[in-house]
């Protein structure tokens, strides 16, 4: 089991080793922070996508990289949208996604794809079967992304999904560590449903 998710290390340079030891760490924490709705998983998160980019880049993997690029963005405007407050209530609560937010969704997952479809094409790199996962994945994390920077339960069952499919790709690209994170995700973000449902549930009790 060690070997399978470490083997990959033993030629890859040092810095990189543990810049990926350091996404390990704070993406864990970022995720467990989202789960507690604890505004703490937008800095944690900050620092683990902006490592990833660079990490990912490196490793012509383009999908991934779009879209820890986007995470870096998007976290921006999650920290801002997660602190607002009015009369000393937070403006931004949990909740469900209605139709046309759906909709949104929907055509944030299509363009995502779309979008990184022609980037790999562009690079001129052979697209792959692990490229095709990762362009499928990379549209479910962008809108998944999105969501949950409006507090949408929804976001956690787009990451759940992606997450499972990611593990088994991470492992076969030689990611070892990030492979492991994403087993770890996928049982945070379970939990972290499980939760924002009860708090929906609860909201709807007190009204």
């Amino acid at each position: 089991m060690f070997d399978f998710f470490l083997n990959s290390y033993r030629d890859k340079e040092t810095y990189i080793i543990v810049l990926e030891a350091i996404v390990l760490v704070t993406g864990i924490a970022s995720v467990w922070y989202a789960k507690k709705e604890n505004i703490l998983v937008y800095p944690t998160g900050l620092i683990a996508t902006i490592i990833s980019v660079y990490i990912l880049l490196k490793d012509q993997l383009y999908g991934d990289m779009m879209m820890n690029f986007y995470f870096s963005i998007m976290s921006v405007y999650g920290w801002w949208n997660w602190a607002r407050t009015k009369n000393n209530k937070k403006v931004v609560r949990i909740s469900r996604t209605n139709t046309s937010e759906k909709i949104i969704g929907f055509v944030l997952f299509v363009l995502t794809m779309v979008i990184t479809y022609i980037v790999y094409k562009s690079s001129g790199i052979q697209i792959t079967i692990s490229n095709y996962i990762d362009i499928f994945t990379s549209g479910m994390f962008f809108t998944g992304m999105w969501y949950m920077a409006r507090k949408k339960i929804e976001n956690w069952t787009l990451w759940i999904i992606a997450d499972i499919i990611t593990v088994p790709l991470y492992a076969y690209r030689g990611w070892g560590m990030l492979s492991f994170q994403y087993l770890i995700f996928t049982v945070l973000a379970i939990q972290a449903y499980i939760l924002w449902k009860k708090s929906i549930n609860n909201s709807l009790q007190t009204v």
